[in-house]
């Protein structure tokens, strides 16, 4: 999808929908910079990709920290010459608790990660593809940006944020040749949609998961990663600005029939 010689940067590139997308970019010829705070996992996954004769450079950084998403950034375009990409993908859940059992500090820390993240690595990344010439975007929000649960709050406030975030860079970064999009990704098997519930609580989740949605079962996390690679490629040359839910119908349904 016309990706190939491009410079793209993953965040959360260590498992899950990240390991997934810069995987597929790789595959179609684009050469990844990849970071995680999982040092190990982000090393995996730029081996499998060199191990296919992909490129690939791995940087530890979390994306909550600015001065280490800046360095991640400038260390990748220093190597490959540029940015052109950027998958904005690292993100993290957290325990399921009411806004009266919500300290400060756990509701500061899931914006730090979910939401700062973002900025920083679009403000880092940006002026690299300004210099280029132009370069896409892909915010990863979710479908609970949208539609929500209870104990999810600022889980659910990081990513409706991302959608605005997402509208505002694109007015702002249209003239320079930038595209700036979100996915709202479903249910999707990845190892942050297990975190916490126990083996012999799968088969339940599963079952209720694949009940309440209309192809009846989870997404795999190279569904999501191809329509991120969508999102970054000529393909979508005039889409800027958009939220694109990849949820498998959930978001058709409602919760009762009365």
């Amino acid at each position: 999808m016309s990706v190939a010689g491009r410079v793209a940067l993953v965040t959360g590139a260590g498992s899950g929908i990240g390991r997934a997308t810069a995987t597929l970019l790789a595959q179609e010829g684009a050469r990844i910079g990849l970071c995680d705070v999982d040092e190990a996992a982000g090393k995996q996954t730029a081996r499998a990709i060199q191990e296919r004769d992909g490129q690939a450079l791995f940087v530890h950084a979390d994306v909550s920290r600015a001065q280490e998403v800046r360095a991640f950034v400038t260390q990748v375009a220093e190597a490959f010459g540029g940015i052109d990409i950027l998958i904005n993908n690292a993100g993290i859940g957290s325990k399921k608790k009411q806004l009266l059992d919500l300290s400060e500090a756990e509701w500061l820390h899931i914006l730090d990660v979910n939401l700062n993240g973002h900025f920083y690595c679009c403000k880092y990344a940006v002026p690299f593809m300004v210099r280029a010439g132009g370069g896409a975007i892909v915010n990863m929000s979710s479908v609970l940006a949208v539609a929500t649960f209870p104990g999810t709050l600022p889980y659910t406030t990081s990513k409706s944020a991302l959608i605005g975030f997402t509208t505002g860079l694109a007015n702002e970064l249209g003239p320079y040749g930038i595209r700036v999009n979100c996915l709202l990704p479903g249910s999707t098997d990845t190892p942050m949609m297990w975190r916490g519930v126990s083996p012999d609580e799968r088969e339940a989740v599963e079952a209720e998961v694949a009940a309440a949605q209309p192809l009846r079962r989870f997404a795999q996390s190279e569904e999501i990663a191809r329509a991120a690679l969508f999102l970054v490629s000529s393909q979508s040359s005039f889409i800027t600005g958009a939220a694109l839910v990849v949820d498998g119908g959930l978001l058709t349904r409602i919760a009762t029939t009365r």
